[in-house]
């Protein structure tokens, strides 16, 4: 045998394993319960038996042998290493390339929007501070309860209204709310 040979038969497996077990925070097995459903939680969550590896993959403690049987030399994990290198490189190039095209798409049709309709593009292009109130709004404030001017100071303008309901296919526990109202900002 050739002495590299040697060396890596006799030198210990290069990878550590982590020696925690994932499942330690789970409940004691009860067996009060559906069979089908015990057998499919088994099958699902195989309990953490330390001196055989799980068909899972949760414990391994043969996988720098492992490792070392399916990749046997250095070389050939740097070139594993290299091409997973090389195509998350691709997949990056590939989506800034769509996000340039995006952004080059939306500039074009804000500089078509400034040639048509020049009052929408101001609209459209112009910054607010979402912390500024108008006076009317600090007088309505004041007369506003303390969980109403909370939810105004929340609610920023110009986003989705938080208190507009999801829809559901289920009716709402506590039924419908008549006295709510949305609040009007004043203008």
């Amino acid at each position: 045998m050739s002495s590299a040979l040697l060396q890596r038969v006799r030198a210990p497996p290069a990878l550590r394993v982590a020696q925690t077990s994932v499942r330690h925070y789970a409940r004691a097995e009860t067996n009060t319960g559906d069979p089908k459903k015990e057998h499919i939680r088994r099958a699902l969550y195989p309990s953490t038996i330390r001196n055989k590896p799980t068909p899972t993959g949760t414990y391994r403690p043969d996988v720098a042998r492992a490792l070392l049987r399916a990749v046997p030399h250095t070389h050939a994990h740097e070139v594993i290493e290299r091409a997973w290198l090389l195509h998350k490189r691709h997949v990056r190039k590939a989506r800034d390339a769509e996000l340039a095209r995006k952004f080059r798409c939306m500039q074009e049709a804000m500089d078509e929007l400034e040639r048509i309709a020049p009052h929408l593009h101001l609209e459209a292009n112009k910054r607010e501070d979402p912390r500024a109130r108008s006076k009317a709004e600090m007088e309505r404030l004041k007369e506003l309860s303390t969980p109403q001017a909370r939810a105004l100071d929340a609610r920023i303008r110009g986003l989705f209204p938080r208190e507009l309901k999801v829809p559901t296919e289920t009716p709402s526990r506590t039924g419908w709310n008549y006295e709510w109202e949305p609040f009007q900002r004043p203008t």
